[in-house]
């Protein structure tokens, strides 16, 4: 896979795995080629020699104020995923207060850009239409997003990511065997978290791009405090529920806004970024909750949050009456190959 960094509010993937000590994106085309005969998987970014284009188009979206740009977006991420030679593709593609696009016609237009885009160069592609309104997971930022990461491959993650790497996982592989249908194939993506092969393959990863044997056994292992190797952040910050009641929402886009201004994110494109800035939602949606419990942890190097900090995460919550809840899905469609729209 080769990925890409943060843009404004939004995470990067190459950013996260940066969060692990040694972790190292940068890999010549032989070395992709060597780490993919002996493990079979790979995560790196764009070099000089490996998507070079990539690096200006990113660089071009953030100083003109295009990141939300379809024809932009489908050129960065489908030269990227032209350039892997892939026989098939399943994209994730977001919509809601914390996506790029806010609406799902927005999000199935930028979709259909890709998939088509895709088909077009010969890739079978399809991509999933998937909602972030409120966070996928219990954890936002870089290092935390990791050690969640971690707690899904050992199958022991959230409901709503593992419902999402299930199904994303499912439909590749529907697409690459026929044999499958997608309840198995999903059942099959499962089974690979629960029995820890998924885990182990990851582990092999981690050591064949820089990270040290041990670091990767200790971080692959039922080991739970992840920062024993990755950097935590100076401060914790936990913030109290204002109400008894349920958990109505949780505004995704609010907690981006935060953390971007304690460091996790980037203004410009080559910025740094604290990889140990992040978050920890304390409690799940529909959750019934008292005054004063916690529902939220930040990480953060500053000394303090500040007032607007406070204010924006208190608004963030909203607690209410259970009647008032309503389960979604994570997942709201997928576009197929063939271009039609199953829900």
């Amino acid at each position: 896979m080769i990925s890409g960094r943060g843009l404004a509010h939004t995470g990067g993937t190459l950013d996260k795995l940066e969060s692990i000590p040694g972790f190292n994106v940068i890999q010549s085309v032989q070395q992709v080629t060597k780490i993919l005969k002996d493990v079979g998987c790979c995560i790196v970014g764009q070099t000089g020699s490996l998507v070079p284009a990539d690096r200006v188009l990113y660089a071009i979206r953030d100083a003109t104020s295009t990141v939300d740009s379809v024809p932009l977006i489908t050129c960065s991420i489908i030269s990227k995923k032209g350039a892997e030679g892939l026989s098939a593709l399943v994209l994730d593609v977001k919509f809601g207060r914390a996506a790029l696009y806010k609406d799902l016609d927005s999000a199935r237009k930028l979709a259909q850009s890709l998939v088509n885009a895709g088909n077009q160069l010969g890739v079978r592609t399809g991509a999933v239409l998937s909602r972030m309104d409120v966070p996928i997971g219990q954890c936002v930022g870089n290092a935390v997003e990791v050690c969640e990461a971690l707690e899904c491959l050992k199958g022991r993650g959230p409901e709503d990511l593992t419902e999402l790497v299930t199904i994303l996982g499912g439909h590749l592989l529907c697409m690459c065997d026929p044999n499958f249908t997608q309840e198995n194939a999903k059942n099959e993506i499962a089974l690979k978290l629960r029995n820890g092969e998924a885990l182990k393959k990851f582990q092999a990863m981690l050591e064949a791009q820089g990270v040290s044997a041990d670091v990767a056994s200790s971080l692959c292992s039922d080991e739970t405090d992840y920062f024993l190797h990755m950097k935590r952040a100076a401060h914790q910050t936990e913030l109290p529920v204002p109400d008894d009641g349920a958990v109505l929402d949780i505004d995704a886009m609010a907690l981006a806004e935060v953390l971007h201004k304690l460091g996790a994110g980037r203004t410009k494109s080559g910025e740094k970024i604290d990889h140990s800035v992040g978050a920890e939602i304390l409690v799940k949606m529909g959750q019934q909750v008292k005054k004063g419990e916690s529902w939220i942890r930040i990480h953060h190097n500053s000394p303090a949050l500040s007032t607007h900090h406070y204010s924006v995460l208190e608004k963030a919550l909203v607690i209410g009456s259970l009647n008032k809840y309503k389960a979604v899905s994570c997942v709201a469609e997928f576009i197929r190959p063939n271009n039609s729209n199953m829900s």
